[in-house]
Protein backbone atom coordinates (compact mmCIF):
# COMPACT_ATOMS: atom_id res chain seq x y z
CA UNK A 1 0.00 0.00 0.00
CA UNK A 2 1.84 3.40 -0.88
CA UNK A 3 2.08 6.01 1.82
CA UNK A 4 -0.99 8.43 1.36
CA UNK A 5 -2.81 6.98 -1.33
CA UNK A 6 -5.82 5.00 0.08
CA UNK A 7 -8.08 6.30 3.04
CA UNK A 8 -7.21 5.32 6.58
CA UNK A 9 -8.02 6.38 9.93
CA UNK A 10 -5.76 9.23 11.83
CA UNK A 11 -4.93 9.35 15.37
CA UNK A 12 -4.31 12.36 17.76
CA UNK A 13 -2.71 12.80 21.13
CA UNK A 14 -1.76 15.41 23.67
CA UNK A 15 1.27 14.95 25.54
CA UNK A 16 2.83 17.00 28.32
CA UNK A 17 1.21 19.94 29.69
CA UNK A 18 -2.02 21.68 28.56
CA UNK A 19 -2.41 25.30 27.06
CA UNK A 20 -4.72 27.71 26.68
CA UNK A 21 -4.81 26.78 23.19
CA UNK A 22 -3.82 23.19 22.54
CA UNK A 23 -7.91 22.86 22.41
CA UNK A 24 -7.79 24.92 19.34
CA UNK A 25 -5.02 22.58 17.02
CA UNK A 26 -6.92 19.34 18.30
CA UNK A 27 -10.25 21.42 16.78
CA UNK A 28 -8.00 21.96 13.40
CA UNK A 29 -7.29 19.05 13.13
CA UNK A 30 -10.34 17.12 13.24
CA UNK A 31 -12.00 19.41 11.13
CA UNK A 32 -9.42 19.42 8.79
CA UNK A 33 -9.05 16.05 8.55
CA UNK A 34 -13.01 15.73 8.17
CA UNK A 35 -12.74 17.99 5.08
CA UNK A 36 -10.24 15.22 3.37
CA UNK A 37 -12.68 12.19 3.34
CA UNK A 38 -11.01 11.17 0.16
CA UNK A 39 -8.03 10.35 2.08
CA UNK A 40 -8.73 10.17 5.64
CA UNK A 41 -11.64 8.27 7.39
CA UNK A 42 -12.18 8.65 11.39
CA UNK A 43 -10.35 10.60 13.89
CA UNK A 44 -9.32 8.27 16.83
CA UNK A 45 -7.71 10.16 19.92
CA UNK A 46 -5.88 8.99 22.58
CA UNK A 47 -7.24 9.05 25.81
CA UNK A 48 -4.92 10.47 28.15
CA UNK A 49 -2.27 11.08 25.68
CA UNK A 50 0.05 8.42 23.76
CA UNK A 51 -1.15 6.22 27.03
CA UNK A 52 -4.74 5.36 24.99
CA UNK A 53 -2.49 4.46 21.77
CA UNK A 54 -0.50 2.15 23.96
CA UNK A 55 -3.42 0.43 26.33
CA UNK A 56 -5.83 1.16 22.51
CA UNK A 57 -7.96 3.31 24.61
CA UNK A 58 -8.88 5.45 21.75
CA UNK A 59 -12.13 7.77 21.67
CA UNK A 60 -14.02 8.28 18.44
CA UNK A 61 -14.41 12.03 17.15
CA UNK A 62 -16.57 11.38 14.45
CA UNK A 63 -19.60 10.88 17.10
CA UNK A 64 -18.75 14.78 17.93
CA UNK A 65 -20.68 16.78 16.65
CA UNK A 66 -19.27 19.85 14.42
CA UNK A 67 -20.56 22.14 16.64
CA UNK A 68 -18.58 20.49 20.03
CA UNK A 69 -15.25 20.66 17.82
CA UNK A 70 -15.48 23.94 17.26
CA UNK A 71 -16.42 24.26 20.71
CA UNK A 72 -13.16 23.03 21.76
CA UNK A 73 -11.56 26.52 20.03
CA UNK A 74 -12.32 28.49 23.34
CA UNK A 75 -12.03 25.89 25.62
CA UNK A 76 -8.67 25.41 27.99
CA UNK A 77 -7.48 21.79 29.35
CA UNK A 78 -6.76 18.68 27.57
CA UNK A 79 -10.25 17.81 25.37
CA UNK A 80 -8.73 14.39 25.40
CA UNK A 81 -6.73 13.81 28.30
CA UNK A 82 -2.62 14.36 28.52
CA UNK A 83 0.27 12.69 30.27
CA UNK A 84 3.77 13.17 31.24
CA UNK A 85 4.70 9.62 29.93
CA UNK A 86 8.48 9.06 28.29
CA UNK A 87 8.71 6.43 25.76
CA UNK A 88 11.88 5.24 25.80
CA UNK A 89 14.36 4.73 22.95
CA UNK A 90 13.58 1.74 20.54
CA UNK A 91 16.61 -0.14 21.70
CA UNK A 92 15.40 0.05 25.60
CA UNK A 93 12.25 -1.26 24.68
CA UNK A 94 11.24 -1.79 21.46
CA UNK A 95 7.74 -3.23 22.78
CA UNK A 96 6.55 -0.15 23.76
CA UNK A 97 6.76 0.95 19.92
CA UNK A 98 5.55 -2.49 18.15
CA UNK A 99 2.40 -2.56 20.88
CA UNK A 100 1.67 1.40 19.36
CA UNK A 101 1.98 -0.39 15.57
CA UNK A 102 -0.25 -3.29 16.68
CA UNK A 103 -3.00 -0.90 17.75
CA UNK A 104 -2.37 1.01 14.56
CA UNK A 105 -2.65 -1.93 12.85
CA UNK A 106 -5.84 -2.54 14.04
CA UNK A 107 -7.28 0.44 13.59
CA UNK A 108 -6.64 0.77 10.27
CA UNK A 109 -4.38 4.43 11.36
CA UNK A 110 -2.46 5.97 8.42
CA UNK A 111 -1.62 9.12 10.24
CA UNK A 112 0.03 9.60 13.58
CA UNK A 113 -0.52 13.59 15.03
CA UNK A 114 1.53 13.98 18.39
CA UNK A 115 0.66 17.58 20.02
CA UNK A 116 3.27 18.38 22.34
CA UNK A 117 6.44 19.50 23.09
CA UNK A 118 10.43 18.53 22.84
CA UNK A 119 9.62 14.98 24.04
CA UNK A 120 6.76 14.63 21.83
CA UNK A 121 8.60 15.45 18.91
CA UNK A 122 11.31 12.78 19.65
CA UNK A 123 8.47 10.43 20.26
CA UNK A 124 6.89 11.33 16.85
CA UNK A 125 10.82 10.75 15.02
CA UNK A 126 10.94 7.35 17.07
CA UNK A 127 7.35 5.97 15.55
CA UNK A 128 8.03 7.21 12.27
CA UNK A 129 11.45 5.97 11.84
CA UNK A 130 9.96 2.34 13.61
CA UNK A 131 7.03 2.10 11.31
CA UNK A 132 9.34 2.43 8.28
CA UNK A 133 11.53 -0.18 9.64
CA UNK A 134 8.66 -2.54 10.40
CA UNK A 135 7.08 -1.70 6.72
CA UNK A 136 4.03 -0.06 8.10
CA UNK A 137 2.64 2.84 6.38
CA UNK A 138 2.36 5.45 8.46
CA UNK A 139 3.08 8.94 8.58
CA UNK A 140 3.94 10.45 11.74
CA UNK A 141 3.99 14.70 11.89
CA UNK A 142 4.34 16.49 15.18
CA UNK A 143 1.84 19.12 15.83
CA UNK A 144 4.08 21.87 18.47
CA UNK A 145 3.25 22.82 22.07
CA UNK A 146 4.59 24.29 24.34
CA UNK A 147 4.20 27.23 27.07
CA UNK A 148 8.24 27.25 27.76
CA UNK A 149 8.80 28.07 23.78
CA UNK A 150 11.86 26.02 23.68
CA UNK A 151 11.09 23.84 20.85
CA UNK A 152 13.90 24.27 18.06
CA UNK A 153 13.27 25.95 14.65
CA UNK A 154 10.22 27.27 15.00
CA UNK A 155 9.82 30.86 15.83
CA UNK A 156 7.35 30.26 19.02
CA UNK A 157 5.26 27.58 20.22
CA UNK A 158 1.43 27.59 20.08
CA UNK A 159 0.81 28.17 23.99
CA UNK A 160 3.42 30.65 24.55
CA UNK A 161 1.66 33.58 23.14
CA UNK A 162 -1.19 33.21 25.76
CA UNK A 163 1.40 32.41 29.20
CA UNK A 164 3.15 35.63 27.97
CA UNK A 165 0.14 37.37 27.76
CA UNK A 166 -1.43 36.39 31.72
CA UNK A 167 2.20 37.09 33.01
CA UNK A 168 2.61 40.77 31.96
CA UNK A 169 -0.72 41.03 32.52
CA UNK A 170 -0.81 40.01 35.87
CA UNK A 171 2.75 41.51 36.60
CA UNK A 172 1.27 44.66 35.32
CA UNK A 173 -1.90 44.56 37.62
CA UNK A 174 0.02 43.73 40.86
CA UNK A 175 2.52 46.22 40.14
CA UNK A 176 0.28 48.77 40.50
CA UNK A 177 -1.48 47.40 43.76
CA UNK A 178 1.78 47.51 45.54
CA UNK A 179 2.71 50.64 45.06
CA UNK A 180 -1.07 51.26 45.96
CA UNK A 181 0.21 50.23 49.30
CA UNK A 182 4.08 50.57 49.37
CA UNK A 183 4.15 53.34 52.07
CA UNK A 184 2.60 51.57 54.71
CA UNK A 185 2.76 47.84 53.81
CA UNK A 186 4.22 45.71 51.12
CA UNK A 187 7.22 47.38 49.33
CA UNK A 188 8.32 43.49 47.68
CA UNK A 189 6.39 41.21 45.71
CA UNK A 190 7.63 38.46 43.98
CA UNK A 191 6.12 36.74 40.78
CA UNK A 192 7.24 32.68 40.22
CA UNK A 193 6.63 31.03 36.34
CA UNK A 194 7.21 28.54 34.63
CA UNK A 195 10.65 28.06 32.84
CA UNK A 196 13.06 25.03 33.63
CA UNK A 197 16.09 25.92 31.55
CA UNK A 198 14.62 28.59 29.34
CA UNK A 199 13.42 31.76 30.51
CA UNK A 200 10.98 32.66 27.68
CA UNK A 201 8.46 33.35 30.08
CA UNK A 202 10.77 35.09 32.38
CA UNK A 203 11.61 37.73 29.63
CA UNK A 204 7.55 38.07 28.95
CA UNK A 205 7.21 39.52 32.32
CA UNK A 206 8.98 42.42 31.42
CA UNK A 207 6.50 43.42 28.58
CA UNK A 208 4.64 44.63 32.43
CA UNK A 209 6.72 47.73 32.67
CA UNK A 210 7.02 49.79 29.22
CA UNK A 211 6.90 53.58 28.58
CA UNK A 212 3.62 53.80 29.69
CA UNK A 213 4.07 51.98 32.74
CA UNK A 214 7.57 53.22 34.69
CA UNK A 215 7.36 49.83 37.03
CA UNK A 216 10.52 48.89 39.07
CA UNK A 217 11.07 45.47 37.79
CA UNK A 218 14.02 42.96 38.24
CA UNK A 219 13.79 39.54 36.47
CA UNK A 220 15.65 36.57 37.21
CA UNK A 221 16.53 33.74 34.68
CA UNK A 222 17.28 30.22 34.19
CA UNK A 223 19.92 31.40 31.62
CA UNK A 224 21.78 33.73 34.50
CA UNK A 225 23.49 32.21 37.12
CA UNK A 226 21.91 34.15 40.38
CA UNK A 227 24.13 36.64 41.93
CA UNK A 228 22.54 37.33 45.25
CA UNK A 229 24.68 40.35 46.71
CA UNK A 230 23.97 42.01 42.89
CA UNK A 231 20.34 41.00 43.43
CA UNK A 232 19.69 42.93 47.09
CA UNK A 233 21.39 46.21 45.65
CA UNK A 234 19.38 46.03 42.61
CA UNK A 235 16.29 45.83 44.68
CA UNK A 236 17.14 48.02 47.53
CA UNK A 237 17.87 50.96 44.87
CA UNK A 238 14.54 50.22 43.05
CA UNK A 239 12.53 50.47 46.31
CA UNK A 240 14.77 53.77 47.55
CA UNK A 241 13.71 55.27 43.90
CA UNK A 242 10.22 54.21 43.45
CA UNK A 243 9.05 53.24 46.99
CA UNK A 244 8.54 49.41 46.14
CA UNK A 245 9.82 46.57 43.88
CA UNK A 246 8.31 44.02 41.70
CA UNK A 247 10.21 40.31 40.88
CA UNK A 248 9.76 38.01 37.89
CA UNK A 249 11.46 34.99 38.66
CA UNK A 250 11.89 31.55 37.01
CA UNK A 251 11.35 28.38 38.95
CA UNK A 252 14.43 27.27 36.93
CA UNK A 253 16.30 29.83 38.46
CA UNK A 254 20.25 28.26 39.29
CA UNK A 255 22.78 28.78 41.65
CA UNK A 256 26.61 29.78 40.07
CA UNK A 257 27.74 26.25 40.73
CA UNK A 258 24.17 24.82 38.43
CA UNK A 259 22.21 23.89 40.88
CA UNK A 260 18.12 24.57 41.13
CA UNK A 261 17.59 27.24 43.75
CA UNK A 262 14.20 25.36 44.13
CA UNK A 263 14.97 21.56 43.41
CA UNK A 264 13.29 19.35 45.32
CA UNK A 265 14.89 16.23 45.03
CA UNK A 266 11.89 14.84 42.85
CA UNK A 267 11.67 14.01 38.79
CA UNK A 268 8.83 13.84 36.78
CA UNK A 269 7.69 11.16 34.49
CA UNK A 270 9.94 12.40 31.66
CA UNK A 271 13.07 12.74 34.40
CA UNK A 272 13.17 16.44 34.52
CA UNK A 273 13.52 17.83 38.04
CA UNK A 274 10.73 18.78 40.31
CA UNK A 275 11.05 22.51 40.87
CA UNK A 276 8.62 25.05 42.45
CA UNK A 277 9.28 27.98 45.33
CA UNK A 278 12.15 29.79 44.19
CA UNK A 279 10.09 32.70 44.73
CA UNK A 280 9.14 32.12 48.47
CA UNK A 281 13.11 31.83 48.30
CA UNK A 282 13.48 34.99 46.98
CA UNK A 283 11.01 36.90 48.86
CA UNK A 284 12.53 35.62 52.26
CA UNK A 285 15.87 36.57 51.18
CA UNK A 286 14.66 39.82 50.70
CA UNK A 287 13.12 40.08 54.00
CA UNK A 288 16.02 38.33 55.91
CA UNK A 289 18.69 40.57 53.96
CA UNK A 290 16.69 43.80 53.47
CA UNK A 291 14.09 43.68 56.42
CA UNK A 292 11.28 44.24 53.71
CA UNK A 293 7.71 42.75 54.07
CA UNK A 294 6.86 40.69 51.12
CA UNK A 295 4.47 38.48 49.20
CA UNK A 296 4.97 36.30 46.75
CA UNK A 297 2.61 34.32 44.07
CA UNK A 298 3.23 30.88 42.16
CA UNK A 299 1.41 31.29 39.08
CA UNK A 300 1.97 27.69 38.22
CA UNK A 301 -1.35 26.30 36.13
CA UNK A 302 -2.81 29.55 36.56
CA UNK A 303 -0.58 30.69 33.76
CA UNK A 304 -1.44 27.80 31.74
CA UNK A 305 -4.77 27.24 31.75
CA UNK A 306 -6.07 31.17 31.61
CA UNK A 307 -8.15 30.99 28.48
CA UNK A 308 -10.16 34.14 28.90
CA UNK A 309 -7.23 35.84 28.66
CA UNK A 310 -5.59 34.26 25.54
CA UNK A 311 -3.73 35.58 22.90
CA UNK A 312 -5.65 36.06 19.47
CA UNK A 313 -1.64 35.75 17.71
CA UNK A 314 -1.14 32.37 20.14
CA UNK A 315 -4.70 31.00 19.01
CA UNK A 316 -4.10 31.79 15.18
CA UNK A 317 -0.94 29.80 15.21
CA UNK A 318 -2.56 26.91 17.31
CA UNK A 319 -5.21 26.79 14.65
CA UNK A 320 -2.84 27.23 11.90
CA UNK A 321 -0.37 24.07 13.04
CA UNK A 322 -3.17 21.92 13.18
CA UNK A 323 -4.38 22.70 10.11
CA UNK A 324 -1.35 22.58 8.16
CA UNK A 325 -0.19 19.38 10.05
CA UNK A 326 -3.46 17.02 8.52
CA UNK A 327 -2.72 18.92 4.72
CA UNK A 328 1.44 17.82 5.28
CA UNK A 329 0.10 14.38 6.17
CA UNK A 330 -2.91 14.09 3.42
CA UNK A 331 -0.12 15.20 0.87
CA UNK A 332 2.29 12.07 1.82
CA UNK A 333 4.36 14.27 4.15
CA UNK A 334 5.43 12.43 7.55
CA UNK A 335 8.58 12.58 10.14
CA UNK A 336 7.94 16.39 10.18
CA UNK A 337 6.60 19.50 12.06
CA UNK A 338 4.16 22.63 10.51
CA UNK A 339 6.10 25.34 11.71
CA UNK A 340 5.81 29.11 12.15
CA UNK A 341 8.48 31.37 10.37
CA UNK A 342 8.45 35.10 11.28
CA UNK A 343 9.41 36.96 8.43
CA UNK A 344 8.50 40.61 9.41
CA UNK A 345 8.16 42.21 12.87
CA UNK A 346 6.80 45.32 12.05
CA UNK A 347 3.97 44.55 10.59
CA UNK A 348 4.01 41.33 12.27
CA UNK A 349 4.25 38.92 9.23
CA UNK A 350 4.74 34.93 10.07
CA UNK A 351 3.68 31.87 7.44
CA UNK A 352 3.89 28.00 8.29
CA UNK A 353 6.69 25.82 6.89
CA UNK A 354 7.50 22.20 7.22
CA UNK A 355 10.72 20.79 9.23
CA UNK A 356 12.43 17.60 9.43
CA UNK A 357 11.76 16.46 13.05
CA UNK A 358 15.35 15.17 13.23
CA UNK A 359 16.29 19.37 13.29
CA UNK A 360 13.59 19.49 16.05
CA UNK A 361 13.77 16.51 18.68
CA UNK A 362 16.21 16.24 21.44
CA UNK A 363 17.33 19.90 20.62
CA UNK A 364 16.09 23.35 23.00
CA UNK A 365 15.62 26.90 22.15
CA UNK A 366 17.00 29.13 25.02
CA UNK A 367 16.58 33.01 25.30
CA UNK A 368 19.04 34.38 23.01
CA UNK A 369 22.06 36.57 25.39
CA UNK A 370 20.84 39.96 22.97
CA UNK A 371 17.03 39.45 25.02
CA UNK A 372 18.84 40.03 28.06
CA UNK A 373 19.66 43.21 29.47
CA UNK A 374 23.45 44.33 29.82
CA UNK A 375 22.78 43.81 33.93
CA UNK A 376 21.48 40.49 33.49
CA UNK A 377 18.00 41.61 35.02
CA UNK A 378 15.59 42.82 32.38
CA UNK A 379 15.04 42.30 28.66
CA UNK A 380 16.34 44.32 25.96
CA UNK A 381 14.51 46.35 22.94
CA UNK A 382 15.15 43.27 20.54
CA UNK A 383 13.13 40.89 23.12
CA UNK A 384 10.62 43.59 22.95
CA UNK A 385 10.06 43.16 19.55
CA UNK A 386 9.86 39.72 19.55
CA UNK A 387 7.62 39.08 22.35
CA UNK A 388 4.45 42.38 21.41
CA UNK A 389 3.50 40.64 18.87
CA UNK A 390 2.66 37.60 20.32
CA UNK A 391 0.69 38.68 23.27
CA UNK A 392 -1.58 41.40 21.05
CA UNK A 393 -5.05 40.47 20.02
CA UNK A 394 -7.84 38.93 22.34
CA UNK A 395 -9.46 35.63 21.89
CA UNK A 396 -11.55 35.52 24.57
CA UNK A 397 -14.14 32.25 24.73
CA UNK A 398 -17.69 33.00 25.19
CA UNK A 399 -19.52 33.84 28.61
CA UNK A 400 -22.50 33.02 30.60
CA UNK A 401 -23.98 34.27 33.48
CA UNK A 402 -20.61 36.07 34.16
CA UNK A 403 -18.06 33.40 33.63
CA UNK A 404 -16.37 32.02 30.79
CA UNK A 405 -18.93 28.71 28.66
CA UNK A 406 -16.68 26.19 28.08
CA UNK A 407 -16.90 22.80 25.78
CA UNK A 408 -17.13 19.45 27.16
CA UNK A 409 -17.11 16.33 25.07
CA UNK A 410 -18.38 13.06 25.22
CA UNK A 411 -15.19 10.93 24.28
CA UNK A 412 -17.05 8.17 23.06
CA UNK A 413 -14.49 5.03 23.46
CA UNK A 414 -13.50 2.95 20.54
CA UNK A 415 -14.60 -0.68 20.58
CA UNK A 416 -11.05 -2.73 21.20
CA UNK A 417 -9.71 -5.16 18.56
CA UNK A 418 -7.10 -6.74 20.67
CA UNK A 419 -7.35 -9.01 22.72
CA UNK A 420 -4.11 -8.89 24.77
CA UNK A 421 -3.68 -5.73 27.26
CA UNK A 422 -0.55 -3.18 27.52
CA UNK A 423 1.16 -2.41 31.09
CA UNK A 424 2.40 1.05 31.42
Amino acid sequence: MARGSAKRNAFYAQSGGVTAVINVTAAAVIETARAHKDKIGKVYAGRDGIIGALTEDLIDTSRESARAIAGLKTTPGGAFGSCRYKLKGVEENRAQYERLIEVFHAHDIGYFFYNGGGDSADTCLKVSQLSEAMGYPLLAVHLPKTVDNDLAVTDCCPGFGSVAKYVATSMREAAYDVASMARTSTRVFVFEVMGRHAGWITAAVGLAADEDNDLPLVLLFPEVAFDEAKFLTRVESLIRSHGYCCVGVSEGLRTAEGKFLSESGLRDAFGHAQLGGAGELIAKLVRQKLGQKYHWALADYLQRSARHLASQTDYDHALAVGKAGVEMAVAGKGGVMPAILRTSDKPYRWKIGSVPLTEVANREKMLPTGYISADGMGITAAARAYLLPLVRGEAYPPYRDGLPRYQRLKNPPVAKKIGTTFKV
